[in-house]
């Protein structure tokens, strides 16, 4: 069960931008909050062993229902017992800004990287002010064009708004925590980090 074509949302919609960071050499792969485990399946197509992980029950019984060849977990990622550098690729859609912590969460995340792996997490966070305003415009308008033309699809994962952080904060934290990470803003009130952990990391 890859992504159904005729399904699209916002969070689909990044995926090919998840799977883009997705380096040649990985075997291992973490979706957390996999949710209804599309993010899991598209990256199962990459990588030959997927975990999709979350803490919902309800949401993770209809991802496991599609039997795709993932090893489903229900738990908490940041408390999961992964050893160190378990997996080559980790990556997550909307779910950084549900996380106690920002920092923390990434930090422990990023201890889950394999040296040379990746993480990478398409976000959701807060507009403020002037600056995002151009964001939020183009938002609208890519979604009001996507909609006529794709199914929209609803989820079934649990959702929290308002963000916690800005934009602006989350850009901030990222960079302090994962020194090299390339983060940058995208429309439909979504933002991409993507950091490679150092190849000669212990």
């Amino acid at each position: 069960m890859s992504a159904p074509r005729d399904r699209w949302n916002h969070n689909l919609h990044y995926h090919p931008l998840v799977l883009d960071a997705v380096p040649a050499h990985a075997r291992t792969a973490l979706d957390v909050g996999t949710g209804d485990g599309l993010l899991a399946a598209d990256l199962r197509r990459r990588v030959p062993h997927v975990v999709g992980i979350d803490l919902d029950a309800d949401v993770l019984t209809r991802a496991r229902a599609a039997g795709d060849d993932v090893a489903w977990i229900q738990g908490d990622a940041l408390e999961a017992p992964f050893p160190a550098g378990s997996f080559d690729v980790v990556a997550s859609i909307a779910v950084l800004h549900h996380l106690p912590d920002l920092a923390d969460g990434l930090r422990r995340l990023s201890t889950l990287v394999a040296p040379g792996g990746v993480l990478v997490d398409v976000g959701m966070a807060r507009s403020v002010g002037w600056r995002d305003a151009p964001w939020e415009v183009a938002g609208v308008v890519q979604h009001q064009v996507l909609r006529r033309t794709r199914t929209y699809w609803e989820h079934t994962a649990p959702t929290l708004w308002p963000c916690p952080h800005t934009y602006a904060q989350v850009r901030d934290i990222a960079r302090e925590v994962l020194p090299g990470a390339r983060w940058r803003r995208l429309p439909l009130w979504r933002y991409a980090l993507v950091w490679t952990k150092d190849p000669g990391t212990d």
